[in-house]
């Protein structure tokens, strides 16, 4: 995938942690890709079905409504369902964003293992589409 191209994909980044989503929204700009941070569910879902991006990235474990919460969601929304889902969290447990996970990170994270992860979901996703 080219710069160009790149560019066009759009990751949402959900986390209530300030400096994570600051961390990870600057690696994939840095990257060529489009970032949006969001720091609630709330937050993540309007935006979400507002922006229509094609990967999200998102912690378990946060105030209020969870990671988990916010998968779910998405696996109801029509028009949100196929989008993949990279967990980046301290509790990488066993519920129903890691299983719809296209890979999970613990915290901290391993910036090209990421990279590369982020490449492959948006990849197997544009497959998927076709």
């Amino acid at each position: 995938m080219t710069n160009t191209e790149k560019v066009k994909k759009k990751i949402l980044v959900l986390d209530d942690e300030k400096h994570v989503v600051t961390y990870l929204v600057t690696l994939l700009r840095k990257n060529g890709y489009e970032a949006i941070p969001t720091f609630n569910v709330e937050e993540a879902l309007e935006t979400a079905r507002r922006e229509k991006p094609d990967l999200v990235i998102t912690d378990l474990l946060m105030p209020k409504k969870t990671g988990t919460d916010f998968a779910r969601k998405l696996s109801r929304d029509k028009e949100l369902k196929h989008t993949p889902i990279i967990v980046v969290s301290a509790i990488a447990g066993r519920d129903l964003a890691v299983r719809k996970a296209k890979a999970v990170f613990d915290k901290p994270i391993d910036s090209d293992k990421f990279l590369a992860a982020v490449e492959e979901a948006l990849s197997q996703a544009s497959e998927e589409t076709s």
